[in-house]
């Protein structure tokens, strides 16, 4: 229902904006990259998927994470580097994984999770396997072989695999404009006889309708590639705003904000009078508790002891 993306969507933008406001006192130990901006996706993903599907992610792997299902708990404590994180606090926010939900790995390394996720999809369908592969990636792995690579064996080798590109227009500060000389890569796909879409990624309708068809098509050993337009609000690493720096355009990031994927839902549910004011606050009040607990048991819990026979 839209009351569950709805939910979904905040669920993910509260745990970040909490993440934002806890970073700047040094307790956590690795870097983030917020999705703040980019919810719809993970969530529009996620809704048709199923819990026996493979996700496979990147750096910036938090909604897809919790999108999928993930341990909040496990997550915040992973951010703490404490032993009862999602990796015993080893892997931090980039290496988050859940083998319980079929969250294999997030993997930080541009473009690194995509053969990996390949050669999950080609397991799938050498035994036989009913499921799917997930592989999300940003527009820079766009500019890595592996990818051109994989995409080429994934349509020689009909994989049950779904290639998700979240573009939100800049690697680290360099805007796509002075990195390639286009924006739709759909047309990469097609090249090599993949089907593929370039579509809205900040209207979760638009996100469900088009994955709900093309997970369809992967089931039937059809790979799909689905390029996802969207933005992120924060830096590219960190829990700031780092408009100021002057490298996006002026009044591009408010014009984006204006397109927020969850004002935008809001706006519509209480417009059709599907939630109000009220029920919005109760929904969001439910998700601050989860997640405070889940900081509260994160600031609590034991760091790693220290072995000794490893640094011998």
């Amino acid at each position: 229902s839209k009351i569950k993306l709805f939910e979904g969507i905040s669920y993910i933008r509260r745990v970040e904006e909490n993440i934002a406001l806890e970073y700047p006192k040094g307790e956590m130990r690795c870097p983030v990259h917020l999705s703040i901006g980019q919810e719809a996706v993970a969530v529009g993903v996620s809704y048709i998927s199923k819990k026996s599907d493979r996700f496979y992610s990147t750096h910036r792997s938090h909604a897809h994470y919790l999108a999928k299902g993930g341990s909040l708990k496990g997550m915040i404590s992973e951010l703490y580097g404490k032993t009862d994180g999602c990796l015993n606090g080893r892997g931090g926010s980039m290496h988050l994984q859940d083998d319980k939900i079929n969250f294999i790995s997030s993997i930080p390394i541009v473009a690194s999770s995509i053969p990996l996720a390949l050669g999950s999809a080609l397991e799938q369908k050498l035994s036989n396997d009913k499921n799917i592969t997930v592989c999300f990636l940003g527009d820079g792995s766009l500019e890595e072989g592996s990818f051109f690579e994989s995409l080429i064996f994934a349509s020689l080798n009909r994989l049950p695999i779904i290639f998700v590109c979240e573009n939100n227009y800049y690697s680290c500060y360099t805007p796509l404009k002075e990195r390639q000389n286009h924006s739709n890569f759909d047309k990469y796909a097609k090249s090599f006889n993949i089907m593929a879409h370039r579509k809205n990624g900040n209207k979760i309708e638009t996100v469900i309708d088009t994955f709900s068809t093309s997970y369809k098509l992967a089931k039937k050993g059809y790979p799909q590639f689905l390029q996802f337009d969207t933005f992120r609000f924060l830096e590219h690493c960190g829990p700031s705003d780092d408009d100021h720096l002057g490298y996006r355009k002026k009044n591009e990031l408010s014009s984006w904000i204006d397109k927020c994927p969850l004002e935008t839902l809001k706006k519509e549910l209480l417009k059709n009078k599907i939630l109000t004011n009220k029920k919005i606050d109760q929904i969001n009040k439910n998700i601050d508790k989860k997640i405070k607990d889940a900081f509260n048991n994160a600031k609590k819990s034991a760091l790693p002891k220290l072995n000794k026979k490893l640094i011998q």
